[in-house]
């Protein structure tokens, strides 16, 4: 019998997914020094074994001045490197998962404290550090933004190539570049935050230029059989703020340069934004640029049920669909959408007593009958 549509496998140049399950990048605020650690081998772990298609490591900072907190992520240095390549040898030692590492720069909304501290904003006298962003427009609440000249500008591209190299040195399937939620990126393509008047300004094709001078950077930087996907808010959610069509445009552009997948959320350049958020609120934005665009999408935001995300990719909403709170709550989403389904998902052999196939043998009969007894 045949797959569900979420269960059948998708490819990326040289790099092919076993099903359409993608665990969402999610700050950890865990590193030190940039350098991931114990915490990233049983987080990405666990999700190597989950029976996902692909992992993306959450938002990892391309020089120091990009990380949101002084505990992200981090791979502008060679010792970042072998950290990396620690977690992923681990996780390629016992699941079957590929794996992708989100290139960032946090621009206007770094040095703050962790998640869980509320993230406030650090002061550079109190460890903080510069901020970077087109035009000196402060987030509220947060440090003001030195603007970055030509030089700025072209030292963030090369931050960015020199992230993909080491991430290919790392040993990652895929890089997503984060050009979404407020971040440097994302930054320079809404008219929110980005008011120059030079040839990185002004109008839709000039905000595009900055990334896409980096993802030129960063193609040409990677491996040629590895995938490229870039994460994009498809609108502000603001009056006058980067939009729906913009986002179709930008993305056309990509495609032409080899872009592999658009992964669509929405929002976070400011806090006026103004979001009806309810269950697959975001899905209409990657099947409206998967539609005319022409590019493969990945769909994401309050997606939790296995029959909506099997519709999503089974009506060609999406090509792939992404969790992330989801996957924290219940790391064996998977396991749970392919029972439901009727469709199989990988189990590492360990875990093989698990399976619904065993639950009517006697083995397991007698395991539930004892445990009901107490």
């Amino acid at each position: 019998m045949a797959q569900p549509a979420l269960f059948t496998s998708f490819r990326m140049r040289d790099v092919t997914l076993a099903n359409r399950i993608v665990v969402s990048p999610m700050g950890m605020h865990s590193a030190v020094d940039g350098v991931a650690g114990d915490w990233h081998l049983m987080h990405l772990g666990q999700f190597a074994v989950s029976g996902v298609g692909l992992v993306i490591t959450e938002a990892v900072a391309v020089e120091p001045r990009g990380r949101v907190s002084r505990c992200c992520l981090g791979l502008w240095n060679d010792s970042q490197v072998e950290g990396l390549k620690r977690v992923l040898g681990f996780c390629r030692q016992h699941g079957n998962a590929r794996f992708g590492i989100q290139l960032n720069h946090s621009g206007r909304k770094g040095s703050v404290g962790t998640s869980w501290e509320g993230q406030k904003a650090v002061a550079p006298a109190d460890g903080g550090w510069e901020l970077l962003g087109p035009s000196a427009l402060a987030y509220p609440g947060r440090n003001l933004p030195k603007v970055m000249d030509k030089g700025d500008i072209a030292q963030a591209i090369a931050d960015f190539a020199g992230a993909a190299t080491r991430a290919d040195k790392a040993g990652f399937d895929l890089i997503e570049l984060h050009a979404a939620h407020g971040y440097l990126l994302h930054n320079f393509l809404s008219p929110i935050t980005n008011r120059r008047d030079d040839d990185y300004g002004g109008s839709a094709d000039n905000r595009m230029r900055f990334v896409l001078e980096v993802f030129d950077a960063v193609r040409a930087a990677f491996p040629a059989g590895k995938a490229i996907g870039v994460r994009v808010s498809a609108t502000d959610w603001i009056e006058g703020g980067w939009n729906e069509a913009e986002t179709v445009a930008l993305s056309r552009k990509l495609a032409e340069r080899g872009c592999d997948y658009m992964c669509v959320s929405s929002g976070g350049i400011a806090p006026e934004q103004k979001i009806t958020v309810r269950p697959l609120y975001q899905v209409p934005f990657a099947e409206q640029v998967r539609t005319e665009a022409g590019i493969p999408t990945m769909a994401i935001g309050l997606i939790t049920q296995a029959a909506d995300a099997n519709a999503i990719v089974g009506e060609g909403k999406a090509d792939l669909v992404a969790l992330a709170r989801g996957m924290l709550y219940n790391p064996r989403w998977a396991w749970h959408a392919a029972e439901a389904l009727g469709a199989e998902a990988d189990f590492p052999v360990q875990y093989d007593r698990a399976h619904p196939s065993m639950r009517d043998s006697a083995a397991f009969n007698f395991y539930r009958e004892r445990k009901a007894e107490g």
